[in-house]
């Protein structure tokens, strides 16, 4: 009879994050499963857990629940028995933690948008929320094999995964303005991103956002290039046609009703006020689906910058009537 392979605690740890990790993207990837965001959610957030109790082990650092008093640690453990371990978030507030604070910010993300989703069913949030899990898989594959070995890296076990559809402007449009999200989950993805720095908003260790363009080959005999990879400040990336182009600004701008005829005032159409605003977006049924001139957050609906655009060429057309 074979022997069973016996493990360290730390090696059990890495072994079983990396499983976690690896189930969460074959999931995400398998055409025939439909629940693959909140499936992926749990999982990773696993592995990272693992992953930073293995760190935590390894360096002899105190990651279980406890209280001091005079000196003597007591232990917070479950109704059975055993120890309570720090979740991740606790593991990502501590002070001895490793992960740098972008990487941190795309697991708080993971972890509040599971918060949110773990109560109630949601539907279609994988188009939406797919930059932010590849962001997670990278960072966690780095991550593991700077801390302990590159062997234990995924990015071996991992590939590109297909899709028949194809992402035309009015998709990118809809992707935009999570517009068929369920109110609380688009409330909290945009809060969330409105706290970050354009910086680490745009940082590909928070959301990892592709420009791709179907390549050909000229001559017979080559193999296509399905995918060719730029980086989003290249000279090639800036002249790619914008048909290939996914999706590459940040959530848009928003504006209060009142935000918009107060900046009308500030340039000079001192007549255009809440009444002439509501009467100009009714005209042109400015909220209707398709449009992309505002979007509908809770109970609040918010304006992008391309209706502030359409109501400043409004003005000017109509000076006489908005300005002293």
């Amino acid at each position: 009879m074979a022997k069973r392979k016996t493990w360290s605690v730390k090696e059990e740890l890495l072994v079983k994050s990396r499983e976690a990790m690896l189930s969460a993207v074959q999931i995400f990837n398998n055409p025939n499963i439909h629940f693959k965001s909140e499936t992926y959610i749990v999982l990773s957030t696993i592995a990272w857990t693992y992953l930073m109790h293995a760190y935590f082990r390894t360096n002899r650092l105190e990651y279980r629940y406890h209280k001091l008093k005079n000196g003597r640690k007591y232990y917070d453990k479950t109704k059975r028995g055993a120890f309570k371990f720090y979740e991740l978030e606790r593991c990502l507030d501590c002070d001895e933690s490793p992960i740098e604070s972008i990487v941190a910010s795309n697991l708080k993300f993971l972890i509040g948008l599971r918060h949110e989703i773990e109560h109630q069913m949601t539907n279609r949030i994988d188009e939406y929320l797919s930059a932010r899990f590849q962001a997670c898989c990278l960072n966690y594959n780095d991550c593991i094999k700077r801390l302990f070995d590159d062997k234990y890296g995924i990015d071996k076990h991992l590939s590109f995964s297909l899709q028949f559809s194809s992402i035309k402007d009015e998709h990118a449009s809809q992707l935009r303005e999570f517009s068929d999200l369920p109110r609380n989950i688009s409330a909290y993805i945009n809060a969330y991103d409105e706290s970050l720095s354009d910086s680490d908003f745009n940082d590909s260790r928070y959301s990892y956002r592709v420009l791709y363009v179907p390549k050909m080959v000229n001559r017979r005999g080559q193999a296509d290039k399905v995918i060719e990879f730029l980086k989003a400040d290249s000279p090639e990336a800036e002249h790619i046609n914008k048909e290939y182009i996914v999706i590459k600004e940040k959530e848009l701008r928003k504006y209060l009703p009142t935000q918009v005829w107060k900046l009308m005032n500030s340039k000079g159409f001192t007549k255009f006020g809440t009444y002439q605003h509501t009467q100009l977006w009714k005209s042109v049924n400015a909220k209707a689906v398709g449009k992309g001139f505002g979007v509908q957050v809770e109970n609040t609906w918010y304006w992008y910058d391309k209706w502030l655009e359409f109501v400043e060429s409004h003005c000017n057309q109509h000076a006489e009537r908005y300005s002293h």
